[in-house]
């Protein structure tokens, strides 16, 4: 199967594709997941009928495939490969690692306030912890179904979201302690990543070309008019009813309108594109493979194209407490300023 980022795109409109190994880069867990389809009948399984593995303390764990992250008042805590769960209490100086009840990749994390919060990744894990991280216990798991999760969202310290592969949509309405599925209308394509406007709009990235808006907080969904036929990996709202889509082949499309109508913006790469955010000074950042970062300074009109230094994939990027940036991927964890970005040979 070919792995460069057309033989991606053609495989992602077939709606299934498998991992291959033929690329030496890890980063294929994240763009090339193993997703079967499920068994007719399968059964839901619950933490308590999962066997419980605890990580494996790792070194090196600042280093290893690091896949998101969030920044709290007083600590930054970034999940990856293994279920390593790393937490810095001084802007990304230096991490430890926690022992977490699992060792399957994590891919997204999201925290209701400074203590509780939620981890999601494959075989539908989903961990939670009450005291910032310290501690985690895990509340789910469904590794028969063989559809990882993808990202987690709260709209208040009750009512969640996790959403993940095959259609993959799970709802809590008691601050994560329990989750029951709840399709997304009849579709079972990849659900990529939620993002909520600060005019309330709800928005959801999906594969194929697939975009969804929620104008009452994710109780429905419309599906939005789509310029693009590959998949979408992430959505940044910005002002008003301004937001981006973006994903693979270094797409990158920009409504004014809430998503009723499209302009694609040249970005100068063909990476797939993963993650963005929106500074406290407006600075839009955008990251992707092979080292890209997207900037704008102009409300996420234009973008400028710069590429890392040894080229490693870039999965999430955050703000911290001090105005830089931490960025997360391949290389495990890293904060740098914006200006630093901008240079190429950094």
């Amino acid at each position: 199967m070919d792995t460069t980022p057309s033989g991606i795109d053609s495989a992602r409109q077939t709606g299934r594709y498998e991992i291959t190994r033929c690329a030496a880069n890890r980063w294929t867990l994240l763009v090339a997941l193993l997703v079967v389809a499920l068994a007719p009948g399968a059964e839901i399984a619950t933490a308590q009928d999962a066997e419980l593995e605890v990580s494996v303390m790792a070194p090196l764990a600042s280093k290893s495939l690091m896949l998101d992250a969030v920044v709290l008042a007083d600590r930054l805590v970034a999940v990856g490969e293994r279920g390593h769960i790393l937490i810095s209490s001084d802007d990304g100086a230096s991490w430890r690692q926690v022992e977490v009840p699992t060792r399957t990749m994590l891919t997204a994390v999201a925290f209701i306030d400074n203590q509780v919060g939620i981890a999601v990744g494959h075989d539908s894990v989903i961990l939670r912890t009450t005291d910032g991280g310290a501690t985690w216990e895990l509340v789910y798991s469904a590794p028969e179904e063989e559809a990882p999760l993808f990202d987690v969202w709260f709209a208040d310290a009750d009512n969640g979201v996790a959403i993940g592969a095959y259609g993959s949509h799970y709802l809590t309405a008691d601050g994560g302690l329990t989750w029951n599925f709840e399709p997304l209308g009849d579709t079972d394509w990849h659900l990529h990543e939620l993002a909520r406007a600060d005019n309330g709009k709800l928005y959801l990235a999906a594969e194929a070309g697939y975009a969804y808006r929620s104008d009452d907080g994710g109780e429905n969904w419309v599906e939005l008019p789509s310029p693009y036929e590959g998949s979408y990996f992430g959505v940044l709202p910005l002002d008003g009813d301004a937001v981006l889509f973006y994903g693979l082949r270094g797409h990158l499309f920009r409504s004014d309108d809430a998503g009723e109508n499209w302009e694609e913006l040249p970005t100068g790469t063909v990476a797939l594109l993963t993650n963005g955010i929106q500074l406290a000074d407006g600075t839009i950042v955008i990251v992707g493979l092979g080292g890209t970062v997207l900037i704008s300074t102009d409300g996420g009109r234009n973008f400028s194209f710069h590429q890392q230094a040894g080229r490693r994939g870039i999965s999430a990027v955050v703000e911290t407490t001090d105005g830089s940036v931490l960025m997360v991927g391949e290389f495990g964890v890293r904060t740098a300023a914006v200006t630093e970005l901008t240079t190429a040979a950094n």
